[in-house]
């Protein structure tokens, strides 16, 4: 569940933090107080994507950092320690920075994370409704996304999308072989050419950018033999050039101070560091012996190198590559070719075409099952749940129309018929009229969804809009018996809900400096009486609006 929400430099919360109890909870205020801000932050902490507007005017940036409970050996717990997250207190915090310019930063329990990262993380902890979801309902792909999360059938959902692809990209493949055979050999035979030209080269798969380095080591040195010749033998006479030579000059000047030494030892370090000298030169002379014993100049060698890195260096040029990717040109190229051969042969592309539509059609047909038996389920509840909302002798039913064919997202379109009343005929839910009709069906969608997910903490945020009286208080108490196996939160308008709640939080907008705030208080017993009375009673508060909220909050 959730803990604990710090918010600092966020739209107009200056620095706030809060510590969440379990069970059901509500926030409740006058309209602009900044309710739904709070909400707005946590879901920045759960992956949102942000703005610079989110940063509170005249700061550098807004941080929001959400704690949530942790259980040993929970999914969550494996998902932290397989993404590398630290996981020692039984806790996760997730924190998010948004500077004034619009850039977003997002951690871990410490460490830096991405925002995906932040999501996954946000599918084990919590589920926020928002204002809107009544409205997104209408949407086909909506009311099929639900089914499949309600029915566990996500990933093979997924499954199914990842293999209609691969076989609708081998169809595609299929008839573009039997429309365009003249242009895939047109480009076969250039391929072939071009492979032909690559092989010749002999690259070699492994290492070639270190061979090429040495293909060009190897060439200035034969480039530049004579110089290397001419040099080598020039150093070598300055060494030994009989009495002339370095050398037998130093063991002249080496013997008279030898015999000096003796008359004062002062002369003794310029000695030594001209006997280091003579054993330098000794060894110079006879590694230039051995250099020149190795040196060597092979014109023909060197003309085979000038036309290898020629041929090199043209084909190179020709596929617009360095020299040291050939080799991986020449792999794309035959991959191609493999590609085309494919291609060329209609009759292996039917085969694996056929095989690849098989393998879509038995998982589609695996995931049909699983959508068959949780459709009946979802409209058993969701009806239940309607004769409780006001909406006595209505009914909920999800259709699974057969497509011919199929498509990416199953072998059926997915679409939430709905009645509101009695011997009314079931319509597409994107065609009810009433919006109050609407929220309260969107309300049991979502309260009857989330009974079946596994997130400990659910967010409503003002879903329970265009619903009022006792259809309210049958809705604080759908919440209220929610929280009794989860941690709920519920931004509301009606004291209907809110009296219902194990505890409730006022949000009040206050102006402070010159500047507007937002402040959260706790509320007792008795001031959620007066606030239960203000959202009875409007502006003016009387005895009778408080003895009605006393009620309320008796229940």
């Amino acid at each position: 569940m959730l803990r604990r929400l710090f918010i600092r430099d966020f739209v107009i919360v200056d620095s706030l933090e809060l510590e969440f109890s379990k069970g059901f909870g509500t926030l409740t205020g006058e309209t602009g107080a900044g309710k739904s801000i709070l909400i707005d932050a946590l879901s920045l902490a759960l992956g949102e994507r942000a703005d610079a507007g989110v940063v509170r005017s005249g700061r550098e940036r807004a941080e929001v950092v959400a704690e949530f409970d942790v259980q040993a050996s929970s999914p969550l717990s494996d998902w932290l320690s397989s993404s590398g997250f630290s996981c020692d207190e039984e806790a996760i915090l997730l924190r998010r920075l948004v500077d004034s310019g619009g850039r977003s930063r997002a951690y871990v329990n410490g460490a830096p994370a991405t925002l995906a990262q932040l999501r996954e993380a946000a599918d084990f902890l919590a589920d926020i409704h928002g204002q809107h979801a009544h409205q997104s309902l209408l949407r086909p792909d909506a009311q099929r996304g639900l089914l499949d999360a309600h029915a566990g059938l996500t990933l093979s959902a997924r499954e199914v999308a990842e293999k209609f692809r691969a076989w609708k990209k081998l169809q595609d493949a299929r008839l573009h072989a039997e429309r365009d055979a003249q242009a895939t050999a047109r480009e076969r035979e250039m391929l072939e050419f071009q492979m032909k030209e690559l092989q010749s080269l002999a690259l070699a798969p492994e290492g070639w950018a270190d061979q090429w380095q040495e293909i060009n080591r190897e060439h200035r040195r034969l480039s530049h033999a004579a110089s290397l010749i001419e040099g080598s033998e020039a150093a070598m006479a300055a060494l030994d050039d009989g009495d002339l030579g370095l050398a037998t000059q130093l063991e002249a000047i080496l013997s008279r101070l030898r015999s000096l030494v003796d008359f004062d030892d002062g002369i003794k370090e310029p000695l030594d560091l001209l006997e280091s000298a003579h054993i330098q030169l000794q060894e110079a002379g006879h590694a230039l012996r051995h250099y020149q014993g190795r040196l060597d100049f092979e014109p023909k060698q060197l003309a085979e190198l000038d036309g290898r890195i020629a041929a090199v260096m043209a084909l190179a040029r020709k596929h617009h590559v360095m020299p040291e990717d050939l080799p991986q040109q020449l792999s794309s190229i035959l991959t191609r070719l493999d590609e085309l051969t494919l291609m060329a042969d209609a009759a292996l592309l039917a085969e694996r075409e056929a095989a690849a539509q098989k393998e879509y059609q038995t998982a589609a047909g695996k995931l049909s099952k699983g959508r068959d038996k949780m459709a009946a389920e979802l409209s058993k509840a969701v009806t239940a749940a309607m004769q409780q909302l006001a909406m006595a002798g209505g009914r909920f039913e999800i259709e699974l129309e057969k497509l011919e064919e199929g498509a990416s997202y199953g072998l059926e379109s997915v679409c939430f018929m709905v009645s509101a009343n009695a011997g009314q005929p079931l319509r597409p839910l994107a065609k009810v009229a009433s919006g109050g009709e609407l929220s309260r069906i969107g309300l049991a969608i979502q309260v009857i969804a989330s009974q079946a997910g596994r997130v400990p903490t659910l967010i409503f945020d003002e879903v329970d809009v265009g619903i009022g009286g006792r259809v309210a208080e049958i809705v604080g108490r759908m919440l209220h018996e929610l929280g009794q196996s989860r941690q709920v939160l519920c931004v509301t308008h009606l004291p209907q809900v809110a009296a219902r709640a194990d505890w409730q939080w006022s949000v009040a907008k206050i102006e402070q400096d010159g500047t507007t705030q937002s402040r959260v208080t706790p509320l007792t017993q008795t001031e959620r009486i007066d606030e239960l009375a203000r959202m009875l009673g409007g502006v003016k508060i009387t005895e009778t609006t408080r003895k009605h909220a006393a009620e309320l909050l008796a229940g």
